[in-house]
């Protein structure tokens, strides 16, 4: 019986994922030096944490979550997105008590989602994501933004858009709810199921409606920004001051909503403008949400965050023809002649290894020919040759593979050697 992978998720092979780590170790450097810590949250929640955090009528909620019981009859979920459980652990670990506020913090992991696959999108997925818990301040805010345009640009990414919208606080956004009701109750049955569903339960909703995206209502739907308060517009126009003021770019999209019932003031999302990207072009969506700590039982905690697919980030340097500056091959490549030097080469590869070198040998009892060959797959920087008339006179042949210069050193030199050249 022969095994297939499931539909929706990939296997990352030597060759690619270094690919992946370069571009995860760059989302590490710049969390470090923006001052984010990094949070490990289980794979798996309760389903409740979902349905309440990232709210029930929610796509994701309604149709895309892997739920399942588990032997005592519990509603388990596989996590779809970062941040509930992040606020979850924010709230349970009472790190909100902490003197050092906001409370910063980043996730690298797999999410898991039932939905159709396509390019750059898989059921499972590795997300990145930050999360500034505990300040209303909207440079707080530009921060989040700025972090994820600058991992975006220092991969070399230049075809990029930016969209911001405000959804406005409490009082804003309860007044607008009441115009786009009475905008859409009228016609609603002429929209999908789940807009009639939505009418009520969160109308914003159904202006990020893929099916009912081309009817005539939603052109004519009342924007956010007719809505904000004071308070709200005073807060978004600190935030795009910020924006500028860090030399980023930026569009205002009234009908930028997001996905997710959790959402207030600052909402934006990152896109590709790159030539064969695809239809889909969003690379990164986040934003505010004030409420979302007190929906799952913690105290009432401002917060903003972004969430981006790494699938995505590199299907956007694809298209933009951009190689990662991936380091491959070996720094020394050993290849021995006689049942002395093989043996002497276990001891000596182990060294070179304790000493930071990338090093390897051959382990199939090759000819020197078929070794030198290998040192070649292996894209070896540097050769060294030991037979058993090497190992007599206490010395090793080492060949440049770059210039094909070769010189005898002392074997107890040869590290020292190595290293001065390679590292």
């Amino acid at each position: 019986m022969s095994f297939q992978i499931p539909r929706g998720t990939q296997d990352i092979l030597p060759g690619e994922v270094e690919k992946w780590q370069f571009v995860e170790n760059t989302a590490r450097d710049l969390c470090r030096r923006y001052q984010y810590k990094e949070i490990r949250t289980p794979i798996f929640e309760h389903t409740e944490l979902f349905a309440r955090g990232v709210g029930e009528s929610t796509d994701i909620v309604q149709k895309e979550m892997y739920t399942f019981q588990d032997r005592k009859g519990r509603s388990i979920t596989l996590r779809p997105e970062g941040t509930a459980s992040t606020v979850r652990a924010f709230v349970e670990k009472k790190l909100y008590a902490n003197a050092s506020q906001p409370t910063k913090l980043y996730y690298i992991g797999p999410m898991f989602r039932y939905e159709r696959p396509q390019t750059g999108r898989y059921r499972q997925f590795v997300q990145f994501g930050i999360e500034a818990l505990g300040s209303n301040d909207p440079a707080i805010d530009a921060e989040v933004i700025s972090l994820a345009m600058n991992l975006y640009q220092t991969l070399g990414l230049k075809s990029l858009k930016l969209v911001i919208n405000s959804l406005g606080d409490s009082e804003s956004r309860k007044a607008h709810r009441e115009a786009l009701i009475a905008h859409f109750e009228p016609r609603i049955g002429e929209f999908c199921s789940d807009c009639q569903k939505r009418l009520q339960q969160n109308p914003l909703r159904i202006l990020d409606c893929k099916k009912d995206r081309d009817h005539d209502l939603m052109g004519t739907a009342p924007s956010i920004l007719e809505f904000l308060n004071e308070d709200s517009t005073l807060y978004f126009y600190k935030v795009q001051q910020y924006l500028t003021a860090n030399g980023i770019e930026f569009e205002v999209d009234p009908g930028l909503v997001r996905g997710l019932d959790y959402y207030n003031h600052t909402a934006f999302e990152i896109m590709s403008n790159a030539e064969g990207f695809g239809a889909i072009t969003t690379l990164c969506g986040g934003g505010r949400y004030n409420g979302l700590a007190q929906e799952i039982g913690g105290p009432e905690t401002p917060g903003i965050g972004f969430a981006l697919s790494i699938e995505r980030l590199l299907a956007a340097l694809e298209a933009e023809g951009i190689e990662l500056p991936i380091s491959a091959g070996v720094d020394c490549y050993i290849v021995t002649m006689g049942d002395q030097a093989k043996d002497r080469a276990v001891s000596l590869l182990n060294n070179m290894r304790n000493a930071g070198l990338v090093a390897e040998k051959d382990y199939e009892d090759k000819k020197m020919k078929a070794q030198f060959k290998a040192a070649d797959r292996h894209q070896a920087k540097f050769v060294a040759v030991l037979g058993d008339d090497e190992l007599a006179n206490n010395v090793i042949a080492i060949k440049n593979m770059e210039t094909g210069t070769q010189e005898e050193i002392a074997l107890d030199q040869v590290i020292t050697y190595l290293k001065q050249k390679t590292m």
